[in-house]
């Protein structure tokens, strides 16, 4: 098994929803530093890290593909 770094999420709620998609569609994760960044905010190297296995980097590919359409759109609509 070869772990590698999936997405660095930003916000705590964005951690909650891909541990959710990823837990729902079967795919083992493992989150490095998931308590430490809340308590030195803003400190960049340690950031939340969500890791998988190699084998399933593109199916959580595809499943995030579709959440960043949603979280991070910064379309110029107010």
């Amino acid at each position: 098994m070869s772990m590698i770094r999936l997405t660095e999420p930003h916000s705590l709620g964005e951690l909650v929803i891909v541990k959710s998609l990823l837990e729902s569609n079967g795919i083992p994760y493992v989150v490095h530093h998931e308590h430490v960044s809340s308590l030195y905010p803003g400190v960049p190297f340690l950031g939340t890290k969500v890791m998988i296995d190699s084998v399933d980097l593109s199916r959580a590919e595809l499943l995030l593909s579709r959440l960043r359409l949603e979280v991070r759109d910064v379309s110029g609509q107010a």
